[in-house]
């Protein structure tokens, strides 16, 4: 199964590609009704709009057969812990051995961008083509991978 942070996930189309070819099923998980499309493959949980909902879903449904896709890097901590491999939008794999110093690089950015307010010192990179292949190409690498029930 491949779980996916479904609210602002900007592959969705990409995925269900990929699980149709694959036959292997989609779980989107938001807090609130996101489109998707009417197939078998296609699943869509809705959670409470609570703090971090969506994420304890997901990692609750974490495991070593279960492609997670999330953005958030403490939700791909999670879900590595659960034993489940972990895949950003933009291709980039979580692992146990890279998530230590992601997760310390993250908090480091949190609190630059809190001590110099208004002073230029921006999110992550905006969403490119290339980011969108390198994803695929991951997709495609990762499931391969992924052991089958």
């Amino acid at each position: 199964m491949i779980l996916v942070d479904a609210d602002a996930c900007p592959v969705k189309e990409e995925i269900y590609r990929v699980a149709y070819r694959h036959k292997i099923p989609v779980r989107l998980v938001a807090n609130q009704y996101l489109r998707h499309p009417d197939h078998p493959l296609i699943s869509m949980q809705m959670v409470s709009g609570a703090f971090d909902a969506a994420d304890d879903a997901i990692a609750e449904a974490a495991a070593p057969e279960t492609l997670v896709i999330t953005a958030d890097i403490l939700l791909a901590e999670r879900c590595i812990a659960a034993g489940a491999p972990v895949l950003s939008p933009k291709g980039e794999a979580f692992t146990a051995n890279s998530i230590g110093t992601q997760v310390a690089t993250r908090a480091i950015m949190a609190d630059l961008r809190a001590g110099v307010d208004g002073q230029g010192l921006g999110g992550p990179t905006p969403f490119s083509k290339a980011d969108r292949s390198r994803f695929l190409n991951a997709l495609e690498v990762a499931l391969r991978k992924l052991p089958r029930p």
